[in-house]
């Protein structure tokens, strides 16, 4: 009678270490957020479906003004343009890609380049000529102070 063999279990180690550090990533990143199948890099903060970058915003308000950040690493404030227009807020630029030809090899690339473009729809409150941006290391922050009328005057309710 033949002997059973047992099942063979998949090696854990596939020799590479890039390799295996790679597949484990890819199998957390796919748990957190779903399988990313035909979505190129659309899992990750900063890149559309197709593998385009498109800077991660944060925007906030408070009484006096919203305030806009972009996440731009690695670019300085000449690569991004920044127009505002008819109520329209256009943010955009281009990463440009930078290889110094040594003698070395790439072996993983995950950094994206390329143009991008947000465009985002300003709330009436906004007082347009007021706007005001700065650049410090990779982040661009957009200061949009309201119009005096739109400011909120809090008052106290009586109740009863």
């Amino acid at each position: 009678m033949a002997e059973d063999k047992p099942a063979k279990q998949p090696a854990l180690w596939s020799g590479s270490p890039f390799g295996d550090f790679r597949k484990q990533m890819d199998d957390l990143v796919e748990s957190f957020f779903g399988s990313s199948e035909g979505k190129g890099m659309a899992g990750f903060p900063g890149f559309t479906g197709n593998g385009a970058l498109s800077p991660a915003i944060d925007i906030s308000e408070n009484d006096d003004h919203l305030t806009m950040t972009a996440e731009l690493p690695g670019m300085s404030e000449d690569d991004v343009e920044l127009v505002v227009r008819d109520g329209v807020l256009t943010l955009k630029g281009e990463k440009k890609f930078e290889q110094k030809q040594e003698k070395e090899d790439t072996h993983v690339m995950e950094r994206r380049y390329g143009s991008f473009q947000r465009v985002m729809t300003l709330p009436d409150r906004v007082d347009e000529a007021k706007i005001k941006a700065r650049f410090d290391k990779g982040v661009l922050t957009v200061t949009m102070p309201k119009k005096a009328e739109a400011k909120a005057a809090a008052r106290k309710i009586a109740i009863g």
